[in-house]
């Protein structure tokens, strides 16, 4: 019912804008060609004097997902400040190429992904992200300077959390309580699941869970989820878990059940936060999410949970070792 919804809405509003479906994809987004262009996030301090930066990465395709291992392509380097400036610059640094980041992009923006801590003294020094996809080499820069500095409402603001607001309660919101149970790396062969079983809830409940359907009435509201006048388009509020791949080829990793989305995928009915009616999956009356993992191709994953309130979230990650068929 909802699809067929959907499909008379968009008819009958091209009809009425006497377009055509693909001119009206074609004005709003790219499906594929384009780059990924990594994050700086900002910075926060931690109690003990050290300080943690964020990252992420925006995906200019609706569609396209990469794989780029650790590498020529995906690398962290130190330098300093503005030392790799020069996108041609050559600043593979083998020893720190791997600082934890993803191999595996999704479609869109997926905001504040990991993170690096560096000392008090940390000064002008900068780590930088190098990411190369379509030929095409963006860098993003670790700095700590005052007007990168971030809060937990600064965050929420980002992936706009509570549907955009701006409550200074938010400042001290907490993060989800969040644990994998069972081995942290495990082994299978290809065509063998995986059992994760995850516990997760949220120690100050808040932001309220609540549910806004908006089913889209025009065109604006159909391509514009934020329309209301924010840059950044809303996601619900309320607990929700989610599985995705971190590490290894998404391709040949199937979740069971379908997972919400972990990136911002603002389209209609899309099984995202952020996109409309709004209507998160319920929580399991123990706390605890049973999803399933299989693998169809040999190779080394890495999976991420995470777990959020919309305004903040938690990760947890499980290696996973696949193994081919036996002989």
């Amino acid at each position: 019912m909802t699809g067929r919804f959907l499909a008379a809405l968009l008819a009958a509003l091209l009809a009425f804008e006497g377009a055509s479906a693909q001119d009206a994809v074609g004005r709003f987004y790219s499906l594929k060609g384009q780059v990924v262009s990594p994050a700086y996030e900002g910075w926060y301090p931690n109690v003990d004097g050290t300080i943690t930066l964020s990252f992420g990465y925006f995906n200019s395709n609706w569609e396209l997902e990469f794989d780029i291992p650790v590498g020529p392509d995906n690398y962290f380097t130190m330098v300093d400040a503005g030392e790799l400036d020069d996108l041609e610059a050559d600043g593979l640094v083998a020893r720190q190429a791997d600082q934890g980041q993803p191999t595996h992009f999704y479609p869109r923006r997926s905001p504040f992904l990991f993170t690096l801590t560096v000392p008090a003294d940390f000064g002008d020094r900068e780590w930088v992200w190098t990411l190369t996809t379509q030929g095409r080499t963006n860098r993003a820069y670790g700095v700590v300077t005052p007007d990168y500095r971030i809060d937990p409402q600064v965050m929420s603001t980002e992936v706009g959390g509570n549907f955009g607001d701006l409550d200074n309660r938010l400042r001290d919101n907490l993060a989800p309580v969040l644990e994998v149970e069972g081995e942290l790396h495990r082994s299978v062969r290809v065509g063998e699941a995986v059992t994760l079983s995850t516990f997760a809830e949220d120690p100050d409940d808040y932001p309220p869970r609540t549910t806004r359907d908006r089913t889209p009435t025009n065109l604006d509201q159909l391509y514009n989820p934020n329309s209301a006048g924010s840059v950044v388009v809303s996601q619900a509020p309320g607990l929700r878990l989610s599985w995705f791949v971190y590490r290894g080829p998404g391709k040949h990793v199937t979740f069971s059940p379908t997972q919400l989305k972990s990136w911002m995928d603002s389209r209609v009915y899309a099984n995202s936060p952020w996109s409309f009616p709004y209507v998160l999956p319920e929580i399991p009356a123990d706390n605890r999410w049973r999803t399933q993992a299989t693998f169809q191709e040999p190779g080394e994953y890495v999976l991420r949970a995470m777990a959020s309130d919309g305004s903040q979230w938690t990760y947890e990650e499980v290696r996973v070792d696949v193994a081919p068929l036996a002989r």
